[in-house]
């Protein structure tokens, strides 16, 4: 009963203790919010309470108690009338609304990383909505340049004892691990009705798969048994657990596998992540020592052109140089940079005044002696 806090150990001993982020993917019907449900209240009873985040804007209502709600800041309804949208379209623009604001989520999870080891995710039933579009693949990418996270894939057991059908949910494992490039957790879930034992089995016994679709004669029969070669090497690193949901069987051995997952993502994904960053970081100093390098340049030839014109030979000017000697400059300069400095204003402004006093002068002397004659 020590599995959870098991998981957490590689992050204290190398430094400082992170949330790992579980992020719950699977299709509708597959029961990811009541696999939520269940390992909430189960982290709860070990004392160690999570973080849970809901991004499901179109649900009802949430058997769980949410830190944090995608309701409470988008109305699903209202971006369909808004955006005169459809249920799906508007499940997208409502996580792509939510997404732009996921640096102050970011912020959350951080202040409670001391009180919580474990961050749940749950995401839209429609699980290509999250999957494949952007604000999920913001939202994915900002969660893991962070913190450990894991993917946990969700499957109905009891819908995939069909050959056709388990290959169909395998192949959308596969496309998942290879988009999000993070550890990954195939959870068979529903154990309850029906044992994933045979799950296993078949992808443990290529031999096993092929008796069981030789007994289907569809075409897609035969796709699958060319596609279930290609998925050897999936099998080989593949973490699968079955668990009940209903009656909370097989998380302890969940558990194991997230600390597993844990130790793979500090060990081959955080240095790539951190390698991403760095690289990152040197193209964005790049391009504005670029920019800084184009503007010198630009006002390094303007300073030469007029320097050049006004036949002037004082060196040129760096622009940091420029914009401090700025409206400095002494009054001897600006003297001699002048336009009209052969030009006595002083001589100018007597010469246009004295004539016209004159004639004020001559103007009020004859009327005076107009009036004293009469």
């Amino acid at each position: 009963m020590a599995a959870p806090a098991a998981a957490m150990e590689p992050q204290a001993s190398g430094g400082p203790r992170l949330p790992v982020c579980l992020l719950v993917l699977g299709m509708a019907g597959s029961g990811k919010t009541t696999f939520v449900q269940r390992l909430t209240g189960h982290l709860h009873s070990q004392g160690s309470p999570p973080y849970v985040i809901n991004l499901d804007p179109a649900v009802h209502e949430v058997p769980f108690p949410a830190n944090i709600d995608i309701r409470d800041t988008v109305k699903y309804k209202e971006v369909m009338k808004q955006y005169g949208l459809g249920p799906n379209g508007g499940i997208v623009t409502s996580l792509n609304l939510f997404a732009t604001r996921f640096d102050q989520v970011m912020k959350f999870i951080e202040k409670a990383q001391n009180m919580s080891k474990y961050v749940l995710i749950d995401t839209p039933g429609q699980i290509e909505v999250f999957t494949w579009s952007a604000s999920g693949t913001i939202i994915t990418e900002a969660l893991a340049s962070s913190f450990p996270t894991i993917v946990i894939y969700v499957m109905d057991t009891s819908r995939s004892t069909n050959p056709v059908t388990f290959m169909s949910n395998m192949l959308y494992a596969c496309s998942i691990l290879y988009k999000t490039k993070l550890p990954f957790i195939v959870v068979m879930n529903k154990t309850d009705i029906i044992d994933h034992s045979f799950a296993v089995e078949w992808m443990q016994d290529f031999e096993a798969f092929q008796d069981a679709l030789n007994q289907e004669t569809t075409y897609v029969s035969n796709l699958t048994r060319s596609m279930s070669l290609v998925l050897d090497e999936f099998y080989s690193s593949l973490r699968v657990v079955g668990v009940s949901a209903v009656l909370g069987t097989g998380l302890d051995e969940l558990f194991v596998q997230v600390a597993s997952a844990a130790e793979e993502y500090e060990r081959e994904y955080r240095p790539e992540y951190e390698r991403l960053k760095k690289s990152l970081a040197r193209a964005q100093s790049q391009q504005q020592e670029e920019q800084l390098e184009r503007l010198r340049k630009d006002m390094g030839s303007v300073a030469l052109d007029t320097g050049t014109a006004a036949g002037s030979s004082s060196p040129v000017l760096d622009p940091s140089d420029l914009i401090l000697t700025r409206g400095t400059l002494d009054e001897e300069d600006e003297e001699a940079d002048s336009d009209t400095d052969d030009i006595d204003h002083r001589v100018t402004e007597e010469s246009r005044e004295e004539p016209a006093f004159q004639n004020f002068m001559q103007e009020s002397m004859a009327q005076y002696w107009k009036r004293n004659n009469k």
